[in-house]
């Protein structure tokens, strides 16, 4: 593998001083009202802060040893090889879902990379800026199997979990209103809550992202007690998001994210990387940092998509082994194909 130039995104920017008032709602935290860029902080901790949720099995998961995985996860590792060469360079931070915006606001976390819903008022009032959607969902119901319950019409009366402070609460409220449905919603502050308490029987159903559904199911003592209804609820866009008024840092986010669509649609992976190395595709020369200063431009190693395809892979790679056909789901691609898959994937020229 190729040695990155590791933190040479740090030249032509300004260091952040270490005095001054800090303003959150611009730069988060640590970054100063000077005008400094999230970038010049992550740059001299030497470590990415990165913001997940940590529970849901394919996109964030901290297993019994300590470790995380998952397509969140993943993601975090994309943009710590970009800026310091070295995926290993994040410290995951753990989330609930009334936090997670506080979190970021304040400067506790870089970046969120935590099955977030891109929605207008988040995009505006709430002050984020959304990188590409890294995986399109829907949101659905889970019920037992022999709960009779076939639709959401039939749960007059009954009980739903449900995680608070989401869209997913207020996606419920506006689809039971709808169908005229008097239900019982069951809110929890925790996922984790919620779930155990769906288990327990204190509510006849538990809805969140279809994805997260099936992740969730696969954990219960008898995940084939359980199903999802044929019901998809809203469109739910989730995708790493930062700070807005913060054009140099979200650059980066949103560059390395396309990047890993970008490459699965060059079909360079990690194993077959080295490979295209002295190609004379001048569009694969200016990705992999041989041919232009696409990198340089935006302040990091002009390699910086060698270094995350070498050591995180292309989407593909990060959806099979995570959520595809090398994980236990195994779910089909769908909308979260390439585009010229017939998905919805699609990135703009690196050039």
């Amino acid at each position: 593998m190729r040695k990155s130039g590791l933190l040479a995104a740090s030249l032509g920017l300004t260091i952040v001083a270490c005095g001054g008032d800090i303003d959150t709602a611009t730069n988060g935290g640590e970054a100063g009202a000077s005008g400094g860029s999230r970038m010049n902080v992550v740059e001299q901790r030497g470590q990415l802060i990165c913001g997940v949720d940590g529970g849901i099995p394919g996109f964030s998961f901290l297993d019994d040893t300590g470790s995380y995985s998952g397509l969140d996860v993943d993601v975090c590792r994309a943009v710590a090889a970009a800026v310091f060469g070295d995926a290993d360079a994040v410290e995951y931070r753990r989330l609930d879902s009334t936090e997670r915006f506080t979190a970021l606001a304040g400067g506790e976390v870089d970046m969120l990379s935590r099955n977030t819903t891109w929605t207008i008022s988040r995009d505006t009032s709430v002050g984020l800026e959304f990188a590409p959607t890294t995986f399109y969902d829907g949101q659905g119901m889970m019920v037992r199997t022999d709960s009779g319950i076939t639709t959401l019409e039939d749960f007059e009366g009954l009980a739903v979990c449900v995680e608070t402070g989401t869209t997913t609460e207020l996606n419920l409220t506006d689809q039971m209103r709808q169908l005229n449905v008097d239900f019982e919603p069951v809110v929890f502050q925790d996922a984790d809550a919620a779930y155990a308490a769906y288990d327990e029987g204190r509510c006849e159903g538990m809805t969140s992202d279809k994805s997260q559904l099936i992740a969730r199911q696969s954990t219960l003592p008898d995940p084939d007690a359980h199903m999802l209804l044929e019901v998809t609820m809203s469109k739910e866009p989730l995708g790493p998001a930062t700070l807005n008024n913060d054009s140099t840092w979200f650059d980066v986010v949103k560059w390395v994210t396309f990047g890993l669509m970008q490459a699965e649609e060059f079909g360079i992976t990690s194993e077959n990387i080295d490979s295209f190395e002295g190609s004379e595709d001048p569009n694969i020369a200016r990705f992999l940092g041989e041919e232009g200063t696409l990198g340089s431009d935006m302040g990091l190693p002009n390699d910086f998509m060698y270094q995350v395809i070498s050591q995180v892979g292309n989407y593909a790679e990060i959806y099979d082994r995570n959520l595809g056909s090398g994980s236990q789901f195994n779910l089909e691609r769908g909308q979260n194909a390439l585009w010229t898959d017939g998905g919805l994937l699609y990135s703009p020229p690196f050039r």
